[in-house]
């Protein structure tokens, strides 16, 4: 369920990160398509993670979580930047991290 207004996204889901641990993810973000894309890819991710391991593939499939989970938090963190320096260079390494999750897929 997602509910969006002009300055607000609230994006919720439930994920099984764990064997019988179910979660309930509720997300409140400054309405941005790229913090909400990342997000939604990173839950995607976990999603086929979960998949692999249980084709027992463990080696690609963690590497595919951290690439791919870690996009979102460097946008994240973009968005705190102390300066554009450090906002160009943190979403530098989103755009690496992404191309690594390609090379993964």
């Amino acid at each position: 369920m997602n509910y969006k207004n002009e300055n607000i996204f609230i994006m919720t889901g439930i994920s099984e990160l764990f064997s019988g641990l179910t979660v309930k993810i509720i997300v409140v973000m400054k309405q941005n398509i790229i913090n909400m894309k990342a997000f939604s890819f990173a839950l995607d991710a976990i999603q086929l993670y979960r998949i692999l391991l249980e084709k027992r593939e463990f080696v690609i499939s963690r590497q595919l979580l951290r690439s791919a989970t870690s996009i979102g938090a460097n946008v994240e963190e973009a968005t705190a930047a102390q300066s554009r320096k450090d906002f160009i260079s943190k979403m530098a390494i989103a755009s690496k991290e992404a191309r690594e999750t390609r090379y993964w897929l």
